[in-house]
């Protein structure tokens, strides 16, 4: 009953938003599983400064295929990342602040879901709280990104194999009710812990049941605080839920705090994420380079800061300045890598990102 829910909201969506499907077009190779990472923050400036930075080529340099993309949101030049991922979950424009749901305030269903419904499985990673406005995009339906306990209910009432993340408080210490969500996820049949208990270096979970770890109880702490679990979760995800599906998988990773470094103006800082992140890429990267079946996107849903490189006496002297200390109007960056890479060549909008995703798993076009 659920699934034939989700599939009769997927078409009632598509029938409203009036959007055409794009197709990949004929002799095009389709990925068994995708793989969406997004720098939150992360325009071509602070891609530069990584590649300036970094003592060896940054993985991003291995991809085969480079795109650039509009971010803007529905009437407002400047996106937030609420309306940005939502661009990316659903395919549709909507208001700064808002989850998973268009313009019109109705609930959109997300490529997670959609994927879900079809035998595939699902993942999120982040390192900022996974009720965060990146995450929640994916999985929830709410219309103000503040409201993180109402987005923590969304990860109890889906199947979603596995998620990485901080905000474990949304979860366990609720004000809006005295549910205990975590207690819930267990009696649903997840391993749940935290960064008390189980460490991700511990290896790849048992893929008989669903995983979910918080890597915080409210925020995860930054690169130059000493966070290291973004990479060691890009390399066991994958993995895990290449087990949890012979359909494929679908997940999205976020570099969450590229952008906390920016609006912090902070560019030592927004290096060290930078850097973070393309260490996540690498192991995702390999990853796909085994499977062969695997389609890697890299983007980000806006750039923030207005960084500027200026000039240095060397590349290892970096003279970055900021415009701004918020998100900016500037294309960002598309990477590609694997079955499907080319159809993101070019220029093209972010909702053409969920187009492209949903065409290239073959999702049923309505």
């Amino acid at each position: 009953m659920k699934q034939i829910l989700l599939l009769l909201s997927v078409f009632i969506f598509s029938f409203q938003s009036g959007r055409q499907l794009g197709q990949p077009g004929a002799g095009v190779k389709y990925p068994k599983n995708i793989i969406l990472l997004i720098g939150d923050g992360m325009g071509l400036a602070q891609v530069t400064a990584g590649m300036y930075a970094s003592k060896k080529p940054l993985y991003l340099e291995q991809f085969t295929a480079t795109g650039l993309m509009k971010t803007h949101a529905h009437k407002n030049l400047i996106t937030d990342s609420a309306a940005g991922a939502t661009a990316f979950s659903c395919g549709c424009k909507t208001y700064n602040g808002v989850i998973g749901m268009t313009a019109a305030k109705k609930p959109c269903p997300t490529i997670l879901e959609q994927a879900e419904a079809f035998g595939l499985a699902t993942g999120l990673v982040s390192t900022s709280s996974i009720t965060h406005a990146t995450p929640a995009s994916f999985i929830a339906h709410a219309r103000d990104r503040q409201y993180m306990e109402e987005i923590a209910t969304f990860f109890v009432k889906t199947e979603i194999d596995l998620f990485i993340g901080g905000g474990m408080k949304y979860f366990t210490n609720r004000k809006t009710d005295q549910r205990n969500l975590y207690a819930e996820l267990q009696a649903k049949g997840y391993l749940v812990s935290d960064f008390s208990g189980y460490t991700l270096d511990a290896g790849i979970p048992s893929p008989q049941q669903p995983f979910a770890w918080f890597s915080a109880l409210e925020e995860p702490v930054s690169v130059a605080d000493g966070r290291t679990y973004l990479p060691v979760a890009a390399r066991m995800a994958p993995a895990f839920l290449s087990k949890r599906s012979d359909k494929g998988f679908f997940l999205m990773i976020e570099g969450s705090q590229i952008d906390w470094a920016c609006h912090a103006n902070n560019a030592e800082n927004a290096v060290l994420e930078m850097l973070d992140f393309d260490q996540a890429i690498g192991e995702v990267l390999e990853f796909a380079k085994k499977d062969g079946n695997t389609l890697v996107i890299v983007t980000a849903d806006h750039e923030t800061g207005g960084m500027a490189l200026l000039r240095g006496e060397t590349k290892e002297t970096l003279k970055i300045k900021f415009t701004t200390d918020y998100h900016t109007a500037s294309l960002v960056p598309v990477f590609a890598y694997g079955p499907g890479a080319e159809q993101f060549n070019g220029l093209y909008d972010n909702t053409d990102i969920y187009l492209k995703m949903r065409a290239l798993l073959q999702l049923p076009a309505l």
